[in-house]
């Protein structure tokens, strides 16, 4: 079995964490929301899971598993609600070595999840996607494959072939870093400009998006370096498109870049660590999110087992680490904000468990609640 036994408080506030792009007709009144659970594969979990959560009553029904595949390791949601796609983590979908993107329909009362069509991510071990805010196009990171690509969104919510594909060249100075690692795949508000993470290169790639033809093309600056060994994994922006936060795999630490819009143009202000000082043991970074009200960053630390909180300077968007909070877990991937800002939800890979924060919205400090979530191998939280 995929999940176990679930307090039934805890697995509720889960639900609401995963932050969706828009509201969906899936529950009877607006306490209601679906959370989705992507999952690795590799043991006993089956694919992605649903559940039911009242933000009211502080519980949730479990559906269970809505969509068999393998590795959907991350998921994102069509902006009308309609339609959910996944990466499946693969090297083998295709004589070329790629892994592939898998869109389904969703259903509005039951949660449940109706594949459309599987397309190839045109690399290996696809590792995240996103959705502009129109729907009309499909970003794609290529960890394996060190590449990117784009995908025409059908009018049906299933994905057309991709229609570009950058393949990234070079290197830089870990072990790990000996050829391109594209590991995430962002859009800029306004939907002119996508952002990829490359922890091999040590870059943070911009494209030029172009949502209606569905295509990516370089853009002029074509990127952003942040210091050698450092291994660049995902990226936030900032509400107010000022500036964006960067987590950096390899080096234990968050970038933060100012912003110009009009250019789509990066550079780094700032470079403050993830871990306590002092701190020896081995540690990856993994997730790293702005809270919605503008003012905290999280980030995830893998080995060390906690997430980092930052307090953002509210006219240079800098920021003050604030300390390290305990995940109650081993090896968190990905979290979550409920959709009222009020929780955190961390997904904790190696222990098999989700586990419930509470957020104060004026200090940004995280206190466990005491309940947790039992699933095998949970790696991406999304609400609708």
């Amino acid at each position: 079995m995929a999940r176990r036994a679930v307090k039934a408080t805890f697995l509720a506030v889960l639900l609401a964490s995963c932050g969706v792009d828009e509201p969906m007709p899936s529950s009877t009144n607006d306490s209601q929301h679906l959370m989705y659970v992507g999952t690795y594969t590799r043991e006993t979990s089956a694919g992605i899971y649903a559940y039911r959560f009242d933000s009211e009553s502080g519980t949730a029904e479990e559906i269970g598993l809505v969509a068999e595949m393998r590795e959907p390791s991350f998921l994102a949601l069509h902006p009308t609600g309609q339609y959910l796609y996944a990466v499946s983590e693969t090297d083998d979908f295709d004589e070329d070595g790629s892994g592939s993107v898998v869109s389904f329909r969703v259903s509005a009362n039951s949660g449940a999840l109706t594949k459309l069509n599987e397309v190839s991510s045109r690399g290996g071990w696809p590792c995240h996607l996103n959705i502009d805010s129109s729907g009309s196009m499909l970003i794609v990171a290529n960890y394996k494959g060190g590449n990117v690509a784009s995908f025409p969104v059908n009018e049906d919510g299933s994905l057309g072939e991709a229609s570009s594909f950058f393949q990234h060249e070079g290197s830089s100075v870990h072990e790990r870093q000996d050829r391109p690692h594209a590991h995430s795949a962002d859009f800029s508000a306004d939907n002119r400009f996508a952002f990829f993470s490359d922890l091999g290169l040590d870059q943070v790639k911009i494209y030029q998006a172009d949502p209606e033809a569905g295509t990516l093309a370089p853009n002029d600056p074509a990127g952003v370096t942040v210091e050698e060994g450092s291994g660049p994994r995902h990226f936030a922006l900032h509400p107010s498109g000022r500036s964006a936060y960067g987590v950096n795999e390899l080096a234990s630490t968050v970038t933060v870049y100012d912003y110009e819009a009009e250019a789509g143009a990066l550079s780094v202000a700032q470079t403050v660590p993830t871990l306590p000082e002092g701190f020896e043991g081995e540690n990856y970074t993994a997730e790293i999110l702005v809270h919605p009200s503008g003012k905290f960053v999280y980030a995830s630390n893998r080995g060390h087992d906690s997430i980092a909180v930052f307090a953002i300077d509210s006219s240079t968007h800098r920021l003050a680490p604030k300390g390290q909070v305990a995940t109650d877990g081993q090896w968190p991937r990905n979290f979550a904000f409920s959709p009222d800002g009020r929780y955190l939800l961390v997904a904790n890979q190696n222990s098999d468990n989700i586990v419930l924060f509470a957020l104060d919205d004026v200090t940004g400090a995280l206190t466990p609640t005491g309940v947790e979530l039992s699933i095998d191998a949970p790696v991406c939280l999304l609400f609708y």
